[in-house]
This record gives structure tokens, C-alpha cells and sequence, in this order.
């Protein structure tokens, strides 16, 4: 008998697995379609020895120092602050956008202060902000919105920014200085030996079994468990019943290239001509020493495995009727990116996770009371 049994060994269910087994004594089963661990952070070594992501350039960037900490325990950290520039007018310039890229696309020399004034009279007024293209053209005007973001999006989402929530563009800043780091978290780094290699430390526990290449629902009627931890799509746990929640999901076409160095940075945003809307260098992420470098192309997509909710309010309200469904399903517990339907960043599921994990100590804690004064005991 399972005391936990686990729908997928991406950062959610692995650190809830890791927690349950090695901070509460539990025995739990860890189960994964996949043919690994590490969910989407999975990274291996290819054929000429490069250690590549498949699924795409993972960065691990967090504000808080108990998340970095807790992660600590399962590997060393490698610092390293992601840069990022954008192919606009035949230029590669830093996004997001500042002062050298201001200056550099309008052959100006302008002060912290002039690049303030320069947005500012550039920025079309909005009086309410209410999509994407709203959140970007009143921060920035039209002229640099077009150049960056509009062809970008559309790309990515499938969807001309008007039709987004403001929410997807809000997540990029604009600068008036030099700072050209992607991210200003206070604890930036990488695994040193790869995300594999710190899930492997993280459920190398004796509590913890992993079953791989298999799908949940086809073992959970023959397997004895007390409770469940889903974090999969929880529009897949209810079996479509109010139908598919809309994702975007990406083709990555990886090569590996003959020389040292093949980019000037980690990552080159390609927002206009090219159907792909970015390149990643691997190297600079895992800061790996190889006489061969290996790139990723990133080709979104309608259908496949489903990376980035997609966030308009129709879908938020399809989301929510799985939501009163999961809060009246008995023993199970609904997490992560896909149980929740929300774009996370890794530290955000990371810090999810250990808040469920505390949920779930401090809902034991108060049943052993109950029952202690012989309440009806209350189930999750």
C-alpha cells in the first residue's frame, strides 16, 4: 500500500515526492508517460556529447532564498544571467528593451532620463489596459511594439496580440539603463551537472517508487494507494468531459554545429521573417566546454504536448468548471503548470509544490485531532 501515488516526475510531483518520502516518512509512487524524469527540464547527452534540453532552453531564476536553498541540496549551482537579444532591422539588439536598444535602433545617445522621455512620448494612451497589444503599445508605442512584439506573439500564441490578455505581455519589462540580463532575480544559476542529474539526487530515496512509460489511469484501479497528487492535465484526469483545454505547444529542431560558438548569446529572438521565434545555444547555459556546439530551433504549434496555457478569459472559464470539479473530488490534490491550468516558472511550481506539501502536513495534523476527539474526520 502507497501512501502518495504521484501523476508525473516533472518539478511538482518530484519535489511533493521528495518531501512526502524523505520529510514525512511516506512511501510514495511516482508514475510518468514519459521515459524519464525531470518533466519538462529533462536534459541528456546527445550523440556528440553536448548536454542539450529537449524540451527546450530551461533557466532556473528565483527571488527567494528557501526555494534556491531546498534545490541546493540536490546539486551544485553553476551561476549564470541569461541575455537575450532580438534580429530587428537587420540588427541583433537586447531584449528586453533599454537604453542600448533604443539607442542602438535609432542611431541616438540618449541619458537614462531622454530614454524615459523618448518611450513616454512614444507610448499611445490607453484607458484601460486590456490585452496584450494594449500593454505594450502604452508602454512603448506602436513603432516598437510592431518591431518586437506583434509578429512575435502571433507566432507564439497563434493569436494577434489584441486577442490576448494583457497578462502575456506584461511579463516583459522595459529598462531606461544598461541592465541587459533576461532576469534581476537574486539567485540566478544552473544545475552545474544538468536538471536530470538534480532529479536523480532529489528522488534517490528508499520511499520513492518510479514508474516510467506509463499512464496513470492504466494502473490506478490495480495499485493500492491512500491518496493522489495529479499534475498532469487536469482536463485529461475528468476525460474531456466539458472538452480540451486550449494549449500551445512547440516542434524543437535541434543541430549540432562544428565549431566552438555559434551565436553571441544564450538566445536570439527572431520576432519577424522566420517561422521560428527563437535560437538557443545550449553552451552558454551549462557553460559546457566542447569543441562542437548544439542549438535549438523553436517552432510553435496548435497541437502537441501542451506547454503554455492559453490565456484568454473563455478559457479561464472552461478552466474554472474543472476546478469545481477537482475541489469535490475526494483524496486527490491538483497541482502544477497543467493541474492548474497557469504558466509557472520553475521556482514558482517549486514553491507551489512545498506549500501543498505543508497543506497536506498541516490537514493530517488537524485529523489526528479530530479523531482524537472523535469529530468526523474532514477529507481533502
Amino acid at each position: 500500500m502507497f501512501d502518495y501515488l504521484i501523476a508525473g516526475a516533472g518539478f511538482a510531483g518530484a519535489v511533493l515526492a521528495e518531501r512526502l518520502a524523505a520529510g514525512s516518512g511516506k512511501k510514495v509512487l511516482l508514475i510518468d508517460k514519459r521515459p524519464h524524469i525531470g518533466g519538462n527540464t529533462y536534459d541528456y547527452y546527445n550523440n556528440d556529447g553536448i548536454l542539450v534540453h529537449k524540451y527546450g532552453p530551461h533557466i532556473f531564476h528565483t527571488n527567494c532564498r528557501d526555494i534556491f536553498d531546498y534545490l541546493g541540496q540536490f546539486t551544485e549551482w553553476r551561476p549564470y544571467e541569461h541575455r537575450v537579444l532580438a534580429s530587428v532591422d537587420g540588427m541583433l539588439v537586447p531584449i528586453p528593451i533599454n537604453m542600448d536598444t533604443i539607442n542602438r535602433l535609432y542611431g541616438l545617445s540618449l541619458s537614462a532620463e531622454e530614454v524615459d522621455r523618448f518611450l513616454q512620448q512614444k507610448a499611445e494612451k490607453k484607458e484601460r489596459v486590456i490585452t496584450s497589444e494594449d500593454a505594450v503599445t502604452s508602454k512603448v508605442g506602436r513603432e516598437l511594439y510592431e518591431k518586437f512584439f506583434k509578429n512575435y506573439t502571433r507566432k507564439q500564441w497563434g493569436l494577434d496580440p489584441s486577442e490576448l490578455d494583457a497578462a502575456v505581455a506584461a511579463r516583459i519589462p522595459t529598462r531606461n539603463n544598461r541592465d541587459n540580463r533576461y532576469f534581476t532575480d537574486t539567485y540566478q544559476a544552473m544545475p552545474l551537472h544538468g536538471y536530470t542529474r538534480m532529479f536523480e539526487q532529489m528522488l534517490n530515496h528508499p520511499n520513492i517508487k518510479i514508474m516510467l512509460n506509463t499512464d496513470y489511469k492504466d494502473v490506478v484501479d490495480d495499485i493500492p494507494f491512500k491518496e493522489m497528487i495529479y499534475t498532469g492535465p487536469i482536463d485529461y484526469f475528468f476525460d474531456y468531459c466539458y472538452g480540451k483545454l486550449p494549449y500551445r505547444s512547440i516542434e524543437f529542431k535541434f543541430e549540432t554545429i562544428d565549431k566552438e560558438v555559434f551565436q553571441p548569446t544564450g538566445t536570439v529572438n527572431y520576432p519577424n521573417e522566420q517561422a521560428y521565434t527563437r535560437i538557443t545555444e545550449f553552451k552558454y547555459l551549462t557553460g559546457q566546454q566542447h569543441s562542437k556546439t548544439s542549438v535549438v530551433y523553436e517552432f510553435p504549434k496548435a497541437e502537441g504536448d501542451p506547454y503554455y496555457p492559453v490565456p484568454r478569459p473563455e478559457n479561464m472559464g472552461l478552466y474554472k468548471r474543472y476546478q469545481l470539479l477537482a475541489s469535490s473530488t475526494r483524496n486527490v490534490y491538483f497541482t502544477g503548470r497543467l493541474g492548474t491550468y497557469r504558466y509557472y516558472n520553475m521556482d514558482q511550481v517549486v514553491g507551489q509544490s512545498l506549500a501543498l506539501y505543508k497543506k497536506i502536513l498541516s490537514q493530517k495534523e488537524n485529523q489526528k485531532h479530530v479523531n482524537g476527539n472523535k469529530f468526523t474526520t474532514l477529507t481533502p
